[in-house]
């Protein structure tokens, strides 16, 4: 750990192939016991960043610290200390769950009891199964149980959810819940906003090779837009001269038939109270009322004008 308390440091980090720029000075820290995300589209950089500090590629420049140490130049170090489950991991389709856990234990150090492993990922029943027998969701815990077999400081996750479906992500989510009650570090890298949103304590939004924001996916929702859409539905059209101060104040928009409204608040408690305040004092009945925050799809979009899986 570097003195700072991070767990990884990268201050201008850069990744030339040729003559093409594929990291364009990336800074950011990783602190201890948190899950950072780096959330972007397919190409952004976060595949070739994350490989730089397993060690895995080398940098073009800048300076990368994992665990105090170089991945340049300790990355043997750093591989023994470290946990990885790369976007895909591809093993021979005759070897057994159990056999492929021995095979990686051997490579390390350090290692934990290969039993207890396979029972905290529900893995118990499947360790004499041929890996060419597992579903998409038991081949990625086998994945997740090879990256902590020696029980590593920090653990590092490239795509652990592409190309499965829902329920098996929400499966991923948890273990990936309960690896973060139990202090571990962990970096991953996404595409998926509802998965950065639901397990990172912080995200960096990294887009053609820059990292564009940084923070907890609240604090980057509110620094970029700040306010929450609230849209109403009446029952009856709301009469044009019945405009409350309040309103008038803030942005909004009535449907061409006046009984739909949306507005958008910095306060959207306050406001929604004050609008059904309104809306009963016109007699007019209440229909529906939605609220809904910024998400960091909504950032992403006002950042780089793009959807982030285009």
């Amino acid at each position: 750990m570097n003195g700072n308390g991070s767990v990884i440091s990268v201050r201008g980090l850069r990744k030339f192939y040729g003559t093409f720029e594929a990291v364009r000075g990336v800074d950011f820290e990783v602190r201890a016991g948190e899950v950072f995300g780096l959330l972007g589209p397919n190409g952004a950089g976060k595949t070739t960043t994350i490989e730089i500090l397993e060690g895995l590629r080398p940098r073009s420049s800048g300076e990368a610290l994992v665990l105090g140490l170089d991945p340049g130049i300790q990355a043997r170090e750093i591989k023994d200390r470290i946990g990885v489950c790369l976007q895909a991991t591809n093993l021979p389709e005759k070897i057994k769950v159990h056999e492929a856990l021995a095979l990686f234990a051997s490579f390390y150090s350090h290692q934990v009891d290969r039993n207890k492993l396979l029972e905290r990922l529900q893995l118990s029943d499947k360790r004499d199964e041929y890996y060419s027998k597992l579903s998409g969701g038991q081949k990625q815990r086998v994945a997740l149980a090879l990256a902590l077999i020696n029980d590593p400081q920090l653990l590092f996750l490239d795509e652990p959810t592409s190309g499965l479906d829902p329920q098996i992500r929400l499966e991923i989510h948890g273990l990936i819940q309960e690896l973060r009650d139990a202090q571990r570090t962990i970096l991953l890298t996404t595409h998926y906003i509802e998965e950065a949103e639901r397990v990172c304590d912080r995200v960096a939004i990294i887009d053609e090779g820059r990292i564009i924001e940084i923070g907890t996916p609240r604090e980057i929702q509110q620094r970029t837009l700040g306010q929450s859409r609230i849209e109403i539905e009446c029952e009856q059209p709301v009469p044009a001269e019945s405009l409350p101060a309040f309103l008038t104040s803030e942005k909004h928009a009535f449907s061409d038939d006046r009984k739909s409204l949306t507005m958008h608040s910095e306060h959207p408690a306050r406001t929604i109270v004050e609008l059904v305040k309104w809306i009963d004092q016109l007699g007019i009945g209440l229909a529906d009322i939605h609220l809904k925050r910024p998400t960091l799809e909504d950032v992403f979009i006002e950042l780089t004008g793009k959807r982030l899986r285009e």
